[in-house]
């Protein structure tokens, strides 16, 4: 392996001024509700509206403002993510089966109750998000949704966003952001009843406070600056693949973008590439500084090693820009979202296939995927048995607490074997 271009793979490691920062604001929000909500919209966003929950009046407003195209483009993206929802939840059954002689164990497959779910705004207002957590939460069947999204600051709403939340499934809309917002939907402030698991993607104190607010309620996931890292070998179009890693260098600052290449001849035309590129960008003011401070090349010296090196790093996004698909397809083990051949994007998946784009950052791909259907789905077991099978389980199991000291424990098989054993 050679490397080329050298940069930094950002971990989202805890920043204890951030975590200590968050941790005061959780617990003013606990304890003084609603005021301090509107304290800290007023002081973030300039926003301190008579209600911070949309009207249905309001939301139709909000879509009237809309063209025809953007709302059929947003029916478009919507229709494939909960077509691929439901594909995923087709896949989940529920399980039974016979053990042993009349010993039955199963599985079911049982939504949560509700969900809050949290539309980024900032230096992109990314509508696409609601779809990403809404609609696998509503195709799974739980019965409440509240979505909350930061207002456009001092001025209110962003209309796409929400025409894409109420089209989603929402059941409540707030025009709230930031730490307020993932207080409200987990503490159950005002009269928001406490959801169980907090979803979608957002800043760093967005991402403290999920971090903080995990057990009280579940979360998705933590995701950090987004990634992509693209495995191209020499049947690639370097101006192809400079395309897809400026796409996500734009995102902000601290993306990471990595090119893993099968030889120096391309990873050098890749890189004029991008540079040739970068000068003409709308927002080359971002992606500049993240692909100077996070652009990684490197020559693999095989498909074997590239495989190795791409796995290592565990991208959000990974890209195969390769001739032989297949080999590999079968190998790489450590991605959120895998984009085979050409023909795909990344932009593909964050905004309309209906691939989801919530997905684990900074190496967490390693032991987790993104979010799906089955997030909001939790997998709970049962027993049920006959009496002469409780009987035979009895004994051993007495025998077994015993040799553990429980003896509480093996009282309550001695009893059934006395009962159940003539």
């Amino acid at each position: 392996m050679r490397i080329i271009k050298s940069g930094g793979h950002r971990l989202f490691e805890q920043d204890q001024e951030t975590a200590a920062y968050v941790s005061e604001m959780l617990r003013e929000l606990e304890a003084n509700g609603m005021d301090a909500v509107r304290a800290y919209s007023e002081k973030f966003d300039d926003w301190s509206p008579e209600s911070f929950e949309l009207t249905p009046a309001q939301m139709d407003e909000a879509i009237g403002q809309l063209s025809e195209q953007a709302i059929a483009d947003t029916d478009y993206c919507q229709a494939n993510v909960r077509a691929f929802a439901q594909a995923q939840l087709g896949t989940m059954l529920p399980l039974e089966v016979q053990t042993r002689p009349g010993v039955f164990l199963g599985h079911r497959h049982i939504p949560v109750n509700a969900v809050g779910s949290y539309i980024p705004g900032g230096r992109y207002p990314m509508f696409g998000s609601a779809q990403m957590s809404i609609i696998p939460a509503r195709v799974a069947g739980v019965r409440h949704i509240v979505a909350c999204t930061p207002p456009v600051k001092g001025q209110g709403y962003y209309p796409a966003t929400i025409n894409a939340i109420s089209k989603a499934g929402a059941d409540r809309i707030f025009v709230i952001g930031g730490v307020p917002a993932m207080a409200m939907m987990a503490f159950g402030l005002g009269d928001v009843q406490p959801v169980d698991v907090l979803c979608g993607a957002g800043n760093k104190y967005v991402a403290e406070a999920k971090r903080q607010l995990f057990g009280r309620c579940g979360i998705d996931l933590l995701a950090g600056p987004t990634e992509i890292l693209v495995i191209a070998d020499d049947s690639a179009d370097p101006m192809l693949v400079a395309c897809d890693l400026l796409g996500q260098a734009e995102h902000d600052p601290n993306s990471g973008i990595c090119l893993i290449c099968l030889s120096e001849d391309f990873a050098r035309r890749a890189l004029a590439e991008v540079e040739k590129q970068l000068v003409v960008l709308p927002t080359r003011e971002v992606a500049s500084i993240s692909w100077g401070n996070n652009g990684i090349v490197m020559v693999a010296d095989s498909p074997e090693e590239a495989v190795s090196l791409s796995d290592d790093y565990a991208p959000e996004h990974l890209e195969l820009h390769v001739a032989d698909v297949d080999f590999y397809f079968d190998r790489l083990t450590n991605y959120g979202s895998l984009f085979i051949g050409e023909e795909t994007t990344v932009a593909y998946g964050d905004k309309s296939i209906g691939t989801n784009h919530i997905l684990p950052t900074s190496r967490a791909a390693r032991y987790t995927g993104g979010v799906w259907v089955g997030k909001f789905l939790k997998t709970c077991t049962y027993q049920r048995m006959t009496l002469e099978a409780s009987a035979e389980v009895a004994a051993v199991t007495e025998r077994q607490c015993i040799l553990e000291n429980m003896l509480a424990h093996a009282e309550t098989a001695r009893v059934r074997a006395e009962r159940y054993g003539n």
